[in-house]
């Protein structure tokens, strides 16, 4: 095989994606081209060589990396430019990072993001013109005098306008860049053509071919469908020179004993490159040696022309198995993380089109399309074909979510004015009624607008306080006022208060034995004493939650189990609530032990479900970690409350016997004296 056939090999013979005929475009389709698809090319080449077990594609691999990589300066630029999720920008965000972009980077490097964020801006903008038109039209407006415009679109348009005149000015610069460099390589040629007919020295056309040699390396790009034939020209006006120094052995024998050297040199290189850990690296440098070998440097001797390009042909391929095995590993991995993405966009779509409608329903999901976001970009890449398609799914679920999510919290913003203007009539009729003296009407008036309350729902947040407070002070005047009536205080009760003052008195000077048993006992003593002294008038009633103080000082001091000490202090409160005059007292307490326990339970299943999305998580890390931890601690709280739910039932249902039991004895004794009367 000739050196004039090896290098033809090396320009590589398989046709690329169809270009255009004009340089223009074929500038154009260049500047497209994004860098991963330039990966995808290579490895379609490279598995096509295998299959055909042909050793030349490899190198048209090597050289078509060369050659987009000439005429395609900004890939790299491009690629470390940060892409953002322009979604979730307000239309003033979205404009400053379009001039942001339009100003600090090239652009050319900046095409897929200009995109990205016209479409955002595009569909925020005709999303806000639509809702004011919809305003407009519900304020009685008619749909041809409508007009809407913001300083948001003309800055917009005018950065984008900016981009399109850069953009194009960078096209017609590197069109006649690629024009003018092709002009002064076909004159080379021309040169190198006309130096076998020059009346010089040998030594004199040898200079001037060097020089040439040397302008042609300094040339620069040129279009890529006029690349093949200038090399070829070029190529053989070089050998055809070199035909000519066989005049001149001893020129031609030092040219070619050069080229042999640096061309032994890469190889050698070459060969380290293929035992090289990073493969990526290892190409890279790879194409320049290639570039090298084939732009800088010319022939050697026939016979070793040969074995050293079969050297270099067989390192390159070494390089280019390894890196074919790197990117079959990465297209693994991408397409384990494009299921992994599709799994988290089936989630946020099933949120999207949950059944649950309210205020809490709602801050559930909203927390969890929010984990599931950060997942989704935690996956990491996807293989590159899909890669478009796939963050646009993304983007239209969470896009949809939100919609929904805006559509629920709307309705429910009108809904919450009207509960609003509802609650303030109940406002009006409790003070109005505060300060009545007609208790017997006015209880069941007052009673009545609290039911009204607690089923009229939400108001907005920043009024919500306020009027229950409003509310809740014009009823709690009310009650206050008949509570003052029935706790009047009695003799026996001031008597009670006496005593329990002295009481209380003895039960906090008390020091512990720091006998666990003994201790035990004196606290159930105290405590049963309390209850033996009786009640206190109701203005007095603030001792028993000094006691109940005094209490927890005494508990504090025992080493006993948490769960025990609260369940004994319940007992002793629920001894109070059933003999309070207010016989709502233990109803109430029943109710928010109920209330209790099920918003526990809610909190238990929120951190197991938040736990789904940790399913392999190693337990071990700090955050799967107190997930668990806070799952332990609420299960033993929920043990505590339910044990204190059932002792509140029994009681309940002891009172209710006793009733019973009241009743039937009353209905007896009844029925006997109507006997005795008869």
């Amino acid at each position: 095989m000739s050196e004039q056939d090896n290098l033809q090999n090396a320009d590589g013979n398989k046709e690329n994606k169809a270009l255009e005929n004009t340089a223009a475009e074929n500038v154009q389709e260049t500047v497209k081209e994004t860098l991963e698809e330039t990966v995808e090319e290579q490895t379609a080449t490279h598995k096509e060589s295998k299959d055909d077990n042909n050793d030349d594609a490899v190198i048209s691999e090597i050289d078509n990396s060369n050659a987009e990589d000439s005429e395609d300066e900004s890939a790299n630029d491009r690629h470390n430019i940060e892409e953002k999720d322009y979604s979730e920008m307000s239309l003033d965000v979205i404009v400053l990072e379009l001039e942001a972009l339009v100003k600090n980077e090239k652009a050319q490097a900046i095409k897929k993001h200009v995109e990205a964020i016209k479409n955002e801006f595009n569909e925020k903008y005709n999303a806000l013109v639509e809702e004011k038109k919809q305003a407009f039209l519900d304020q009685g407006g008619n749909e041809i005098d409508f007009h809407f415009t913001t300083p948001l679109k003309r800055s917009f348009n005018e950065a984008y306008k900016e981009y399109r005149t850069k953009i194009k000015t960078h096209y017609k610069s590197l069109e006649k860049g690629l024009k003018d460099n092709l002009s002064t390589r076909l004159q080379i040629i021309e040169d190198i053509k006309a130096l076998t007919d020059l009346d010089e020295t040998m030594n004199t056309k040898y200079k001037q071919f060097k020089e040439l040699q040397d302008q042609w390396k300094a040339a620069g790009s040129i279009p890529r469908d006029k690349y093949n034939n200038a090399w070829n020209s070029y190529h053989f006006n070089v050998e055809r020179f070199y035909d000519l120094l066989h005049l001149d052995r001893d020129l031609r024998d030092k040219d070619f004993e050069h080229n042999l050297e640096q061309k032994t040199k890469i190889i050698e290189r070459a060969e380290e490159l293929a035992k090289d850990a990073n493969t990526n690296r290892a190409f890279r440098e790879l194409q320049a040696l290639h570039k090298l070998w084939k732009e800088e440097l010319g022939p050697v001797a026939r016979e070793h022309r040969e074995p050293i390009w079969e050297r270099f042909k067989e390192a390159t391929k070494v390089i280019n198995d390894k890196r074919q095995e790197y990117y079959q590993h990465l297209e693994e991995l991408y397409e384990k993380n494009l299921a992994f993405k599709n799994g988290i966009i089936e989630l946020i779509e099933e949120k999207t089109n949950d059944a649950g409608n309210t205020h809490k329903a709602w801050q559930t999901k909203i927390k969890e399309v929010e984990m599931l976001r950060e997942e989704f970009f935690k996956a990491g890449k996807v293989p590159i074909k899909v890669n478009e398609a796939t963050w646009t799914k993304f983007k239209v679920a969470v896009r949809e979510f939100n919609h929904k999510k805006n559509d629920y919290y709307k309705s429910l913003k009108k809904d919450q004015y009207d509960n609003l203007d509802k609650k303030l009539a109940l406002i009006k009729i409790a003070e109005d009624n505060k300060d009545s003296e007609d208790f017997v009407a006015t209880t069941q008036l007052m009673k009545k607008i609290q039911a009204d309350w607690k089923t009229i729902g939400h108001v907005p947040r920043k009024d919500s306080d306020k009027i229950w407070k409003k509310f809740r002070a014009a009823c709690n005047n009310y009650f206050d006022r008949i509570h003052a009536k029935k706790n009047e205080a009695s003799a026996e009760e001031e008597k009670a208060y006496t005593e329990k003052e002295a009481f209380l008195k003895t039960v906090t000077e008390t020091k512990l034995s720091g006998e666990q048993k003994a201790d035990l006992a004196t606290i159930k003593e105290y405590i049963a004493k309390w209850k033996t002294i009786g009640r206190v008038p109701g203005n007095k009633r603030k001792i028993e939650n000094d006691f109940n103080k005094a209490l927890d000082t005494l508990f504090g001091a025992l080493d006993m189990n948490k769960n025990e000490v609260e369940m004994i202090k319940f007992e002793n409160k629920l001894q109070e609530l059933s003999t309070a005059k207010d016989q709502r007292a233990l109803e109430s307490e029943y109710n928010f032990i109920r209330q209790k326990i099920s918003d526990i339970k809610g909190e238990i299943n929120q951190l197991e479900n938040n736990l789904l999305f940790f399913k392999h998580a190693d337990k071990k890390k700090p955050l799967v970690k107190s997930v668990y931890d806070n799952i332990k601690q609420h299960t033993e709280s929920l043990k505590i409350w339910n044990a204190k739910l059932k002792k509140i039932k029994v009681m309940e249902n002891a009172k209710e016997k006793a009733v019973a039991e009241a009743e039937a004895k009353a209905a007896t004794e009844a029925q006997q004296e109507a006997k005795e009367t008869e």
